[in-house]
């Protein structure tokens, strides 16, 4: 991509809400949306280094959709989770940088280093011996190598693996995390295509899939008999994740670009795992 800087910043606004419906005593609509917005900043530079080789750093950050129900405890008579403001915070920092090179006019390959850094946060959870501890942060590291492929001037297939990324534990929530306070990042790999329709619009495909049933506080069913914070002890039990993307892009005169996309994937938390989602819905 030549010697450049990006900077650039998302802003993300999900909507977290439960129903519970009757018989449970605690039916009715509860809003998690205590913190309703999240800025989610991210960073590139790259270097080449020659014609055919380049090295780079990427800078991002994953988070924004934790919980925070101002009244679910309230309204249940901390019957179900404990007292006062009920939910979690998940924040992740990746640093990557990264090593590109040309393997002939048509092929590229890349590798990066994960270098990621997570804090986590939970509250209104007492029935669950978790006193409010505040915020526990853990390191890791993983790997991400990626492939792109000319096959014709108009047709580009890529493909990408990231392995899990064997984060640090949590010792404050030692006693809700499967594996003693555990919580890795799930590995995912994909691959897509992009069609040059002409020299301004470019569509775009990809398919990936998420492993989540590598990390066993997120795997691992809550509807197990085992203690909580144990190698087997209940998680949130998601399932392996497929997302399908589409994508195009135009180049105006002048230089602006308008870019459009849309993924949609597969609900990965079964019927029958709703308790412990009500606090981690995404």
């Amino acid at each position: 991509v030549g010697n450049r800087m990006d900077v650039g910043v998302d802003l993300f606004k999900p909507n977290r809400n439960t129903n519970m419906s009757a018989p449970n005593p605690a039916a009715g609509d509860y809003n998690g949306n205590g913190v309703s917005s999240f800025l989610v900043p991210e960073f590139g530079y790259n270097k080449m280094l020659d014609a055919d080789s380049a090295v780079g750093v990427a800078v991002y950050g994953n988070g924004g959709m934790n919980t925070k129900y101002k009244d679910l405890n309230a309204r249940t008579g901390g019957a179900m989770f404990g007292s006062g403001d009920l939910g979690v915070d998940l924040t992740q920092l990746f640093i990557a940088p990264t090593y590109a090179m040309k393997l002939n006019p048509t092929n590229a390959v890349g590798v990066s280093l994960n270098l990621a850094y997570q804090m986590f946060k939970a509250e209104g959870l007492q029935n669950f011996g978790i006193m409010n501890p505040g915020y526990d942060s853990s390191t890791g590291w993983g790997v991400r190598i990626g492939w792109t492929g000319e096959v014709t001037p108009a047709v580009t297939l890529g493909a990408t693996y990231q392995s899990k990324t064997n984060m640090g534990k949590f010792d404050k929530y030692k006693g809700l995390f499967a594996e003693q306070g555990g919580f890795d990042i799930p590995a995912n790999y994909g691959v897509g295509v992009a069609f040059k329709l002409d020299d301004a619009t470019t569509l775009a495909a990809d398919i990936q899939t998420i492993q989540y049933s590598g990390v066993n506080s997120i795997a691992n069913s809550g509807n197990v008999a085992q203690p909580l914070g144990s190698d087997g002890g209940p998680g949130f039990g998601w399932k392996d994740m497929t997302v399908v993307k589409l994508g195009a892009s135009h180049k105006y005169d002048g230089g602006v670009v308008v870019r459009a996309g849309f993924s949609t994937g597969k609900q990965p938390i079964p019927e029958n795992e709703n308790f412990f989602n009500v606090l981690a819905p995404g």
